[in-house]
């Protein structure tokens, strides 16, 4: 199954579903159902609050009034009538007013509230899920028609004692005793005071996005220059949940001893990340996954040393990280802008997608990249005097922070180690730095 060729199902059908698979394990009361997608009317507005949505997306609708011809440009930095874009000559042609999107709002209100009325609601919240005063059209005489039943979506969905078709309780705040508030107060001292500490923590997968309540903190008091390196030094035992470490500003180190779920590092902001199997394990490390997928997604500066094999879309948007990994799935290095990666075992399909910066080296000894890899964008070369440095000292560093088997084995035999590896460079982000140090070479002689 792909994304690619299995998407585009009417929002009908996801909203139904949804609706009544919530409404079945009473969880409709606690949550607040939003759906989208080429909503333009009053009547689209009641179709889709019948089907069990309480809140909707108009934005298609917004963008014509405000404007939009639909040219298709939004991404180009070209938009004829200036809504979507930076140049500020094509700025000036735009005529957009709020206020005909206020109108257009009172336009598509007033439109419901008759629709309401004809059906004999008062409010919303009365009118969500009230699947079964929709009625099917039978007039059309078209053969696709035919066979098609749209019963399922219609029948409305059986409350149990207590609970309601629309959001009708609140969620509860989050405990002041989780994880994330603990190491608030723990770090307290390092960022008002400037004094270093250093602790240890157990962690379940329920503790997610563990370090931004402190890098928010960070953020706040200091900035983006962040904290001297190492200024919140704290270890954590035990399997993390989501977004582990992800924002984590510079001056933090995380170090994890168990594995991770998806969306380890995601958006690292300078900190380092640790993170190797329990020391009671007896798998093979770098033949086993230990971080989920979408690792280090929009990083944007930081280290990280995985100990073990990372999921799918690695470092996918990363303009910045330096991390080190002993393998990964499909999609790695997609849409890179910057950064380096070093990879010390096998990668999945799709490897370096979109990729326009930054640089991967890939330990290839079995000749399997070129097979995996999207050469769209990229070209491969045998890493140079200075890239060998650098990989060298990045492989060193990872055994340092998790006493890596492989990366041993691979420095202890290292001339034969770096013929089997393989530099990953954006074609016109190479001709960029070419260019960039033959401009300097050329100063240096005018100066000289």
């Amino acid at each position: 199954m792909s994304s690619l060729r299995h998407t585009g199902l009417p929002w009908e059908l996801g909203l139904a579903e949804a609706h009544q698979t919530l409404v079945q394990a009473r969880l409709r009361s606690r949550m607040v159902l939003q759906t989208d997608g080429q909503i333009r009317t009053g009547r689209d507005l009641a179709i889709a609050t019948l089907l069990g949505a309480e809140e909707w997306g108009v934005a298609t609708a917004a963008l014509v009034v405000e404007g939009c011809i639909m040219m298709r440009k939004c991404h180009t930095n070209t938009c004829p009538v200036g809504v979507a874009t930076q140049n500020p000559e094509l700025r000036k042609l735009f005529t957009g007013k709020a206020d005909e999107v206020v109108n257009m709002f009172h336009f598509l209100a007033d439109d419901l509230r008759r629709i309401m009325a004809q059906l004999g609601f008062k409010t919303i919240n009365e009118m969500v899920g009230q699947a079964n005063v929709l009625k099917v059209n039978e007039t059309p005489n078209h053969w696709k028609l035919k066979n098609l039943n749209l019963q399922p979506i219609l029948e409305q969905a059986v409350l149990a004692n207590g609970d309601t078709h629309h959001n009708s309780s609140k969620q509860k705040p989050l405990d002041k005793e989780a994880l994330g508030y603990k190491l608030r107060a723990f770090s307290k001292s390092a960022i008002e005071d400037g004094i270093a500490v250093k602790g240890e923590f157990p962690i379940l997968n329920i503790d997610r996005a563990v370090g931004t309540l402190v890098s928010s903190d960070i953020a706040q008091k200091h900035g983006s220059k962040g904290l001297p390196e190492n200024s919140i030094d704290i270890k954590f035992i035990g399997s993390a949940g989501q977004s582990f470490g992800a924002f984590a500003s510079k001056g933090i180190r995380f170090e994890l001893e168990g594995e991770s779920n998806d969306y380890f590092g995601k958006g690292l902001s300078g900190a380092t990340l640790i993170v190797y199997p329990d020391k009671k394990s007896k798998f093979v490390p770098h033949e086993n996954i230990i971080i989920g997928n979408v690792a280090f997604y929009g990083a944007t500066s930081g280290e990280a040393y995985i100990n073990g094999v990372a999921g799918e879309r690695f470092c996918v948007r990363n303009s910045g990280a330096r991390v080190v990994v002993e393998g990964l799935g499909d999609h790695g290095c997609e849409y890179m802008t910057g950064g380096r990666a070093v990879i010390l075992g096998a990668i999945g399909r799709n490897f370096a997608a979109g990729m326009s910066g930054g640089v991967a080296y890939v330990f290839d000894p079995k000749d399997e990249l070129s097979a995996n890899c999207n050469m769209e964008m990229v070209e491969f070369e045998s890493p140079d005097a200075e890239q060998q440095a650098e990989i060298r000292s990045m492989i060193e560093k990872h055994v340092g922070e998790t006493n890596s088997m492989l990366a041993k084995s691979l420095l202890k035999n290292w001339k034969s180690t770096l013929k089997s590896f393989k530099t990953v460079m954006p074609t016109d982000y190479k001709r960029a730095l070419e260019l960039k140090k033959s401009n300097t070479k050329r100063e240096q002689l005018t100066h000289g």
